[in-house]
């Protein structure tokens, strides 16, 4: 059975210490076997306490991030393109110093809507940002994810054949693809054939309803979704993710365009997730 995980932002906004305690003690209530949490608080973070909290109860923890846009590694301006390296190499750190072993996002630009497309040179320094990023993380024996975003939050990456275009390009067996469906279910021509391309090299997976509320209540085909990861023999962690207004911080709110809120209680609805998704697991055989 593959690990499930479940997305801090469930249950909270922050990563203060009192934050973490929250959700940790909240993941593992609902039977959960790791915890996504999100870098975007990170100065609020006490690495020590937080790696203390996750050792004690034996959760897993991934970190993700998506960029800024004056910190973005997909810019032309090469101050800013620095500051994003920094970002990232800072991250992979924080990941690390956590206990993590695998840090996927928007690695590769801004999270946020663009208003022109991609120079050739910007995607040259994508390219070189993430092959520095994944040789610093193969030192530490971890893995990177490139997560495919929809066209509103970024004009680098928005269908697996891109990310896996630019894994290629990086170079580098330790960069993994990252298919989260609620992306999959803008970009994707169906919610199979990705898989089916990445079969070996996907590497971590989000779990979304298409409107990003309770799973099953949105018209994603995820007895489909399951089954190709049924057929490519994927192992990797399974993470459900949602957002909702009442829960996440406001600046990220903005960050992600969560205008209303689809959900008020995050136990409630991590666990209605997790029966959810085991559920299409032993329904498929993955």
């Amino acid at each position: 059975m593959n690990d499930l995980g479940v997305h801090a932002l469930v249950f909270s906004g922050g990563t203060s210490p009192k934050d973490i305690e929250l959700i940790v003690d909240r993941a593992k209530n609902a039977r959960y076997d790791l915890i996504e949490l999100s870098l975007h608080d990170s100065e609020n973070l006490d690495l020590s306490h937080a790696r203390r909290v996750l050792e004690k109860i034996d959760l897993e923890v991934v970190c993700s991030r998506g960029l800024a846009f004056d910190a973005d590694v997909s810019s032309d301006d090469l101050e800013t393109v620095k500051k994003g390296s920094k970002l990232l190499q800072d991250s992979l750190e924080i990941t690390h110093a956590l206990g993590g072993a695998h840090f996927s996002g928007a690695l590769y630009s801004a999270l946020g809507k663009y208003s022109s497309p991609l120079t050739s040179s910007g995607y040259a320094n994508v390219v070189s940002v993430l092959r520095e990023l994944s040789h610093e993380a193969y030192k530490r024996n971890m893995t990177l994810g490139i997560e495919v975003c929809n066209r509103y939050e970024t004009n680098v990456v928005n269908t697996a054949h891109d990310a896996l275009n630019l894994i290629d390009d990086i170079g580098n067996d330790n960069v993994l693809l990252h298919l989260d469906t609620y992306h999959m279910n803008i970009e994707e021509s169906d919610i199979v054939s990705p898989v089916l391309m990445a079969k070996d090299r996907l590497g971590y997976v989000h779990i979304g309803e298409n409107h990003r509320g309770y799973l099953g209540s949105g018209h994603i085909d995820f007895a489909s979704f399951f089954r190709a990861l049924s057929q490519v023999n994927y192992q990797g962690k399974i993470t459900f993710e949602s957002f909702s207004s009442a829960v996440v911080s406001a600046k990220l709110s903005n960050d992600l365009a969560i205008w209303r809120n689809l959900w008020d209680d995050g136990p409630a609805l991590a666990a209605h997730a997790r029966q959810f998704m085991l559920t299409m697991l032993e329904a498929n055989n993955v």
